[in-house]
């Protein structure tokens, strides 16, 4: 358990293990924790680094807007994996855990091993579609603003986690939730290591987005975990772990 400060905003992350690193981004409204399952079972033959995300868990909740930016997100993971003398990691995350995955290798290509996408989507090109996705984002926001932590909602990936500030989250919702262009779904094509999408069954409001990454991205791997919702790596861990593993030993043949 430790913390790197960036510009006053310190940020949580964990380190288990060691071998190959691989750091896991947690969902809007969750935290590190949502991980415990993967951190048992892989930390054995890898290294695999866990965080909070700024406005979640243990990591600060600035109380201005500005600080809570993808763009501050993606330094936030560059500068855990610097912190721990990873120059080049497997980067992979659920739902906003994902899609910041994604803008993570459009922005850091040269640290990314391979992708592991989990119930996410590559954000909109519609300009309608996005605005949509946004009202839900504020909407989000307004939920903490007017209820605090009563506004949490009751996913699997949620109920295992602990914030300190509604404050926090609804600022996170506004400027990390919230998506301003197309860049994200605009690089899927462009993609150029090992990829894989992985989606609930049941998860139905990402079933599309994962057809369509699985289709754009060049020589992904998709998998749909059947009787798993949103929070497939909670709902159905043992089949979760199983098509990682069989991911990372895949692709390990591969890496230097």
């Amino acid at each position: 358990m430790a913390y790197v400060d960036r510009d006053g905003v310190k940020i949580y992350f964990e380190v288990h293990g060691s071998g190959t690193p691989i750091l896991l981004s947690h969902g809007y409204s969750a935290t590190a924790h949502m991980w415990k399952g993967q951190v048992a079972y892989f930390r054995d033959s890898y290294e695999i680094i866990v965080w909070d995300m700024r406005g979640h868990g243990r990591s600060d909740s600035p109380e201005e807007q500005s600080p809570y930016s993808e763009a501050a997100t993606v330094d936030d993971m560059a500068a855990i994996l610097g912190e721990c003398g990873v120059s080049k990691a497997i980067i992979g995350g659920l739902s906003l855990g994902g899609y910041m995955s994604l803008a993570f290798y459009v922005r850091r290509p040269e640290m990314v091993e391979a992708l592991m996408l989990f119930d996410t989507g590559p954000g909109y090109r519609n300009p309608q579609a996005r605005e949509r996705w946004n009202e839900f984002a504020i909407s989000r926001a307004r939920a903490f603003e007017e209820r605090g932590m009563a506004a949490l909602g009751g996913g699997a990936e949620v109920r295992v986690s602990q914030h300190t500030s509604a404050a926090g989250l609804a600022q996170a919702a506004r400027g990390m939730l919230a998506q301003f262009d197309a860049r994200v779904i605009d690089s899927l094509g462009s993609i150029k290591v090992p990829t894989l999408v992985l989606v609930g069954a049941n998860d139905r409001q990402f079933l599309n987005g994962t057809d369509y990454m699985a289709a754009k991205i060049p020589g992904s791997t998709k998998v749909v975990i059947e009787h798993a919702g949103h929070a497939s790596n909670i709902d159905q861990p043992a089949a979760f772990n199983l098509a990682m593993q069989s991911f990372l030993e895949r692709i390990s043949r591969q890496l230097p």
